[in-house]
């Protein structure tokens, strides 16, 4: 497996190998379909293949797969990022999430000449040894590496604090005077399951990091486009120094971004002493994908995202009390989490109490009725433009028959 999480390890069972995928549906190697709730882990907003998409791609494709220099194609898409999301003055295409978030960070570094960064237990920014962390005993404790390979210098200088509790954020920074260089947070957390942020707590870190001289950089790979055209930053009025985006802006294709105000993007390479390279970024067919994507991005479409969103939420509510279990279903436009605990989800605490072997029960049913959510209790489903009320209704069937077996 090239990805842990595909390896069915938390669900059991076998992987589902897939051949081909259309619309919102997946096709295993057995001829077996599937309405399809991971969608690429969130970037096919579109759905699998849309036929315009294709269409791009195959006319890019002859003009060449990979320049190694620059096209006109990062400039639009550039332009167009920068359009729908004005704290974006300049950006910066990568090839990943993981590469956005570590040089994102690299640049709080370079400007505030400081080394320690903030994260958040559960809030997930990509596979770099300075995101490889998990909390101690207190707010304060000192990360420790979840990887073997992650030294114990790389793991001191990021400092855990608890999402949606703004007081073990003080508590971080208090203890930390001068030394932090930014706090990073997914403002609508997908990492941990989808976790929105409770009211006034993105206003609350843009004040504290004001007040502490640290940049604050939103992990937008998740919520980027999903949450609405212009991210969770358009949603919640904040405005954060640096982004970092993925997924939807290659239209599924490998791809990520970073940016923020002209004064701190200056640092980067070749402008500024900030190093930072990719053969593959700004490559033409990633970049002629996100433009087809942000080009199809219409009020009608979160509309009817948003619609279905709460459809599928109500219905697996609905299923889960008829069988008398115990779920709670965290939603967010097109993001949803069903979790198998009697108690809200608000951080990584609570979404850790949800009963993972229940939800692989729940999971094998749904996958042996047709339906494929995400192989783990901790992830986003997401919804595309290709999915149907009809699909959601068969969703919301197969989980009646699945609630029955998650108590066995």
């Amino acid at each position: 497996m090239d990805s842990p999480v595909r390896a069915f390890k938390a669900v059991g069972g076998t992987p589902l190998f897939i051949r081909r995928a259309s619309g919102a549906t997946l096709e295993d190697v057995d001829g077996n379909r599937y309405i399809d709730y991971v969608m690429s882990w969130g970037p096919l907003i579109h759905g699998h293949a849309p036929r315009g998409l294709v269409k791009a791609l195959s006319a890019a494709s002859k003009r060449g797969t990979s320049y190694g220099a620059p096209s006109p194609l990062e400039v639009e898409l550039g332009e167009r990022v920068r359009q729908f999301m004005p704290a974006i003055e300049r950006v910066r295409f990568v090839s990943s999430g993981t590469e956005a978030a570590m040089s994102a960070v690299r640049v709080a570094r370079a400007v505030t000449k400081r080394e320690k960064i903030v994260k958040f237990a559960g809030c997930y920014h990509g596979h770099a040894d300075s995101f490889l962390v998990q909390a101690g005993s207190g707010a304060l404790t000192l990360g420790t590496p979840t990887s073997p390979g992650v030294t114990r210098g790389a793991a001191a200088d990021t400092i855990l604090a608890e999402y949606n509790d703004i007081a073990s954020v003080h508590r971080a920074f208090d203890a930390n005077r001068d030394a932090v260089a930014a706090l990073i947070v997914e403002p609508v957390a997908g990492n941990m399951g989808v976790v929105p942020p409770a009211d006034g707590f993105l206003r609350a870190l843009r004040t504290v990091c004001d007040r502490h001289g640290a940049l604050l950089i939103f992990d937008e790979v998740i919520s980027g486009f999903r949450a609405a055209r212009g991210g969770a930053q358009e949603v919640s009025g904040v405005t954060p120094d640096l982004t970092c985006l993925g997924k939807i802006i290659g239209g599924g294709l490998p791809v990520g971004a970073y940016g923020g105000r002209a004064a701190l993007m200056a640092f980067v390479s070749p402008e500024g002493p900030v190093y930072q390279a990719g053969t593959l970024s700004g490559n033409p067919l990633a970049m002629t994908a996100g433009l087809w994507c942000l080009d199809h991005l219409t009020p009608k479409l979160y509309t009817s995202l948003a619609a279905l969103g709460r459809q599928l939420a109500h219905g697996l509510a609905d299923a889960a009390r008829a069988a008398g279990v115990a779920l709670q279903v965290n939603a967010f436009g097109s993001l949803l989490t069903p979790f198998f605990t009697d108690r809200p989800v608000h951080d990584y605490q609570s979404a850790t109490r949800a009963n993972t072997e229940q939800y692989a029960r729940f999971f094998r049913a749904m996958l042996a009725r047709g339906i494929y959510p995400p192989p783990s209790q901790f992830e986003a489903w997401f919804l595309s433009a290709a999915h149907t009320s009809r699909d959601v209704d068969k969703t919301i069937a197969a989980a009646r028959e699945a609630m029955k077996r998650v108590q066995t």
